[in-house]
């Protein structure tokens, strides 16, 4: 483990953090992160908002990507960049309020959640080096605990939601876990759902069955590993049930996955690997081109094998070819209600939804305050204009049902004005033309950011709109906004 490096005040704008970065690509990162998500969301506050409006249960791969990258800008050399990001996460946490199912009003800006996020972060940082055999040394972490407290100011929250020292913290943090975590529904779906019906990355979407069988091992065995890795006070609160040998097991992953740190480092980086496993398969990337010849390979084993062991075809009842047409299409439209529209995973569309688009174009963009509240005040003229049309029982939100039967009718004024939006924000140059790099910058299917997109991509206004449409209203999925918006 690095040992410790220059120290960090407690005010934005000090000395970036440098003991926090030397985590981003160090492989027991990725189970730390799991921890820490799962206590986060065990915080009454923080899993109301992410059941009511995260992306995590539909869209866990770009939950995923857009985390990592927002921890990078948060830790970012340049203070600019450290503080553009503070500004846009305070922007997305104060459009998170509502209610819990206990009827308890949550606010993603309470400081004392906000606080927890970064507690979280910080203790599953320390635990994941104890778990694995390499404890910090105390200098190193009552720094890293420093840089933690000056992300949270950065973020413009006043002192003292988390205290001042480490002897400190320690009793805060038994406190919170004994007194304010619960059992919630969103704790719940990260232990035990979202492994099991984890969807493939992009470049893997090809091989359902091998996805299928690794995610089933994998699975339980992420659950037991997470579950085992929470404290133990709080796993006897919640009645959580720990597996026989989850603990061994446990250490034994956080020590093996410790030992890929000795693999080249351009192996390891995490953009490195979620660039690839986010990339799609026609990619001109040489990293793709050697997946998609596995993949082809694989499916010709497949084939081979449906060869040998033919499936009798069945014979088509009478009849059923003059409905044939009518259940497809709306088959077509409930599959785009679940992969586009339903971005938070509920089974319904709501506002939320619309917003967790905006967000995700927001962030892609990188948008400042006026170009973001533009883009989501035109999606939220569309959510009005779709409860208008398509909530027929007027209960405030809108089915996978009541979407296929009136699936026509989402392309009105509203949603035009969506496109011409977008349209606007991407065109950072104002020429009215959408060129190479805008193109890639908006339709990026990774982290690079800086890339140009491909040869001679270019769209006019017109042709901009028209593709939008076609694809929000469902008509056409062969369009870039589809790996934008259906991607998991």
């Amino acid at each position: 483990m690095p040992g410790p490096g220059p120290g960090l005040g407690d005010q934005p704008g000090a000395e970036p953090p440098s003991r926090f970065r030397t985590f981003f690509n160090d492989p027991r990162w990725a189970l730390a992160m799991v921890r820490a998500t799962v206590l986060e969301a065990a915080h009454p506050t923080i899993g109301a908002a992410l059941i009511d409006n995260s992306t995590f249960v539909a869209h866990p791969w770009r939950r995923l990507r857009n985390t990592f990258l927002s921890m990078q800008r948060m830790a970012a050399v340049d203070e600019a960049v450290r503080d553009r990001e503070a500004a846009r996460l305070n922007r997305m946490h104060a459009r998170l309020t509502g209610t819990d199912p206990k009827n308890r009003p949550y606010d993603a800006m309470d400081p004392g959640a906000r606080a927890w996020v970064v507690a979280t972060l910080f203790e599953s940082s320390v635990t994941m080096c104890r778990m694995s055999g390499q404890p910090l040394e105390q200098d190193f972490m009552e720094g890293l605990y420093a840089e933690f407290r000056a992300m949270l100011a950065s973020m413009g929250d006043e002192p003292g939601h988390l205290p001042d020292t480490l002897p400190e913290f320690w009793q805060y943090y038994d406190r919170v876990v004994a007194e304010e975590l619960e059992n919630t529904e969103a704790m719940r779906i990260i232990l035990y759902r979202l492994f099991d019906h984890l969807p493939a990355p992009p470049l893997l979407s090809g091989l359902p069955t091998l996805w299928a069988t690794g995610r089933a091992v994998a699975g339980p065995a992420f659950g037991a590993i997470a579950v085992a890795s929470l404290p133990e006070p709080f796993r006897r609160r919640a009645g959580l049930p720990e597996m026989p040998g989850a603990h061994t097991l446990m250490q034994g992953a956080y020590v093996a996955i410790g030992l890929t740190r000795f693999l080249p480092e351009s192996w390891i980086r995490p953009e490195n690997i979620i660039d690839v496993l986010s990339m799609a398969p026609d990619s001109d990337d040489p990293r793709a081109r050697t997946m998609a010849a596995l993949q082809a390979r694989m499916k010709r084993a497949g084939a081979l094998l449906r060869l040998i062991t033919p499936v009798p075809a069945q014979p088509e009842p009478a009849g059923r070819a003059t409905s044939a047409t009518a259940s497809a299409r709306r088959q077509e439209a409930e599959e785009f209600f679940r992969q586009v529209l339903d971005q938070t995973g509920n089974g319904s569309l709501d506002w939320p939804d619309l917003a967790a688009m905006a967000r995700e174009l927001a962030s892609r963009l990188d948008l400042d305050e006026a170009e973001e509240t533009r883009l989501y005040n035109a999606f939220a003229d569309w959510w009005r204009e779709l409860q208008t049309a398509l909530d027929a029982d007027g209960d405030g939100s809108i089915s996978a049902q009541e979407y296929a039967d009136a699936a026509p009718t989402l392309a009105g004024p509203a949603l035009i004005r969506v496109a011409e939006v977008l349209f606007d924000v991407t065109d950072r140059n104002g020429d009215q033309c959408i060129d190479a790099g805008e193109y890639r910058t908006l339709f990026r299917t990774a982290f690079h950011r800086d890339s140009t997109g491909p040869a001679g991509t270019t769209y006019t206004r017109s042709a901009f709109v028209k593709e939008f449409l076609a694809f929000m209203s469902g008509r056409r999925r062969t369009t870039p906004f589809d790996p934008l918006l259906a991607e998991a």
